[in-house]
């Protein structure tokens, strides 16, 4: 079993490589209000030695359709990743892949679930880990990226509990609040590929 492992709330080059060299299949971008906030030029600029099988993820939270189109004019992402009922209103291109956030709490445990998705708290980059019970549940049912509060430390109990498709870290491998700490990025994929193996 491989889990796909997602860094999110990059800010440069640096942070950047620290994931790539990592083993990181994914980096993500926050273009939502935060701390991580970047501009789009600024992703673009973070991205421009990434291997092409590491995944470009535009991170947003309620964006409209022209807000959407001025970060995908600029930064050149496969995906966008927003809460589930945003994607109803967005237009995106032929080649940009969707990941719908489910929010622990308002995600109907009944519903068609999509081919990929994200699961995680209320508040996206707060720390606050969800229900793994729960979450264990709706990663049975599809492709389920698990977020929220996932640090070094715990990601082994987590990807057992859970058995996601993938995890999701970005306060975790932070020593300071919008700050990555490369050690701490390194150390986060090395327990997901340790923890891997057991399963």
């Amino acid at each position: 079993m491989t889990t796909f492992v997602k860094i999110c709330g990059l800010r440069d080059t640096a942070d950047v490589a620290a994931a790539v060299e990592a083993g990181a299949n994914a980096v993500g971008f926050v273009f939502a209000e935060s701390i991580r906030r970047v501009t789009p030029r600024q992703a673009q600029m973070a991205i421009r030695d990434v291997p092409g099988d590491v995944h470009r993820v535009a991170v947003m939270r309620h964006p409209t359709s022209e807000e959407c189109r001025a970060v995908l004019e600029e930064f050149e992402a496969d995906i966008v990743q927003t809460d589930v009922q945003d994607f109803s209103g967005l237009e995106l291109p032929g080649h940009v892949a969707r990941w719908p956030v489910l929010r622990e709490g308002s995600a109907d445990p009944g519903a068609a679930l999509p081919e990929v998705f994200v699961y995680e708290g209320t508040n996206s980059g707060a720390g606050q880990p969800v229900d793994w019970e729960q979450a264990s549940g709706f990663a049975l049912r599809g492709r389920m990226i698990l977020a929220g509060g996932l640090r070094p430390d715990n990601v082994p109990a987590a990807v057992r509990a859970v058995r996601p498709w993938g995890v999701d870290v970005s306060s975790g491998v932070e020593r300071q609040p919008g700050r990555k700490d490369h050690d701490l990025i390194r150390q986060f994929v090395s327990a997901v590929r340790a923890v891997e193996r057991e399963l």
